[in-house]
């Protein structure tokens, strides 16, 4: 499990006792679990890792308060480091966890009273699962390309439009669903919608299968009807509630990457100490000693650059989207180079479909894509440092 000797610096006294719980709560509960084969065991397994996650109090973590703190006191650094242990023993455990914040997280920010009464105390119980959906096929980092739309008729929101890549479709119970109200203002235009997945006219019309096991798929709205109290925010701002959960979350994305890589590390560092070759364990060559260094090296910082800005969402400081942004590309770049590493070093093993390090490798890709690729991270870095300028 991680080590949070590294990033202490960032934490309070409680984090180090919530770091244990987690670690111990993922060695009992998610690890037993192992690798799920398929998307079909992979939906199942995801249904099981809430229930469990639910149980043992750790999905109410997920769950924001209105303030944009933490329902726990422990804050964004609490999800890092639950982020960071599940994605160390299980991305699928993972994916679970991040999608129960990313699906609440304009519920909480921008939702009625009324509707966080009836909703959150489930979602943190692990009672419900919660999908966050943004992505259309012509809308992916450009969100003003949404083609989804939203009218209102009496006191109800009729939603039409097609949603792809997003997680937990077919078995979340709650979706978030952005569309627009106004064609012609763009993101200016975006609104934001609660939907339960018992509406009538939402359908999920298929899987879309990942090379590794994540629930993911298509969703279309036909004449969806949803009551006008399910508009979260007000009409219009559905583009900040959006942006806003993202920003708050790209930190906790970066830990993610940081837990795998530090299996990715943990794996290579065991097969070098116990692999012989020319006479002499693997772990002597002086190159296989350079990459395991570089990769350590990596690791360390994308931790430090990752708590640091959880410490900063934390702490309610004004520097939120450049430090999450930045703390997202190095992190999820890094973990790709790790886990790369660690394959070349495992060799043939290390693409076994059976070894952990090749689930990895099929699980780290995605990082450097979902919440904003680190094409769009470098952009938003170099547009904050203009603006400082």
């Amino acid at each position: 499990m991680p080590d949070i000797s590294t990033i202490e610096p960032f934490l309070d006294d409680e984090h180090s006792a919530l770091a244990a719980e987690v670690d111990a709560f993922v060695a009992d509960e998610i690890s037993p679990l192992g690798h799920a084969e398929d998307d079909a065991a992979g939906r199942e397994q995801a249904g099981e890792v809430l229930r469990r996650l639910g149980a043992a109090g750790w999905a109410a973590y997920a769950v924001p308060a209105a303030d944009g703190g933490a329902t726990r006191a422990a804050g964004l650094r609490a999800c890092c480091l639950i982020r960071e242990a599940l994605a160390c023993a299980s991305p699928l455990a993972d994916a679970v966890f991040a999608l129960q914040a990313l699906g609440t997280g304009p519920l909480a920010a921008a939702g009625s009273e009324a509707l966080k009464a009836e909703w959150l105390p489930r979602i943190a119980a692990g009672e419900l699962m919660t999908a966050f959906a943004m992505t259309e096929p012509e809308a992916g980092s450009d969100v003003s390309a949404i083609g989804s739309r939203a009218r209102r008729d009496g006191e109800d929101w009729v939603l039409d439009g097609h949603k792809w890549f997003i997680s937990n479709a077919g078995i979340a119970d709650l979706y978030v669903v952005f569309a627009s109200t106004d064609p012609e203002a763009g993101t200016r235009g975006l609104s934001c919608f609660l939907v339960p997945a018992s509406t009538a006219g939402f359908e999920f019309t298929g899987a879309q299968v990942l090379s590794a096991p994540h629930p993911l798929g298509e969703i279309r709205l036909s004449g969806c009807r949803v009551p006008a109290s399910h508009l979260l925010g007000a009409e219009g701002q559905g583009f900040k509630v959006g942006m806003q959960t993202l920003d708050r979350l790209r930190a906790t994305v970066a830990a993610a990457a940081c837990g795998l890589a530090t299996r990715a590390l943990e794996e290579a560092r065991r097969h070098a100490a116990d692999r012989r070759q020319f006479g002499a364990a693997l772990g002597d060559l002086q190159l296989v000693q350079a990459s395991l260094a570089d990769m350590a090296t990596e690791l360390e910082s994308a931790r430090l650059m990752t708590y640091r800005a959880a410490w900063e969402a934390d702490r309610g400081g004004a520097e939120i989207t450049y430090r999450s942004a930045m703390a997202k590309l190095q992190a999820t770049e890094s973990a790709q180079r790790i886990v790369d590493g660690a394959v070349q070093i495992l060799g043939g093993r290390g693409v076994l479909a059976e070894h952990p390090v090749d689930h990895l490798y099929r699980a780290v890709r995605a990082l450097r894509i979902y919440e904003g690729a680190s094409d769009i991270q470098r952009l938003v870095i170099a547009r904050q440092l203009q603006r400082s300028g």
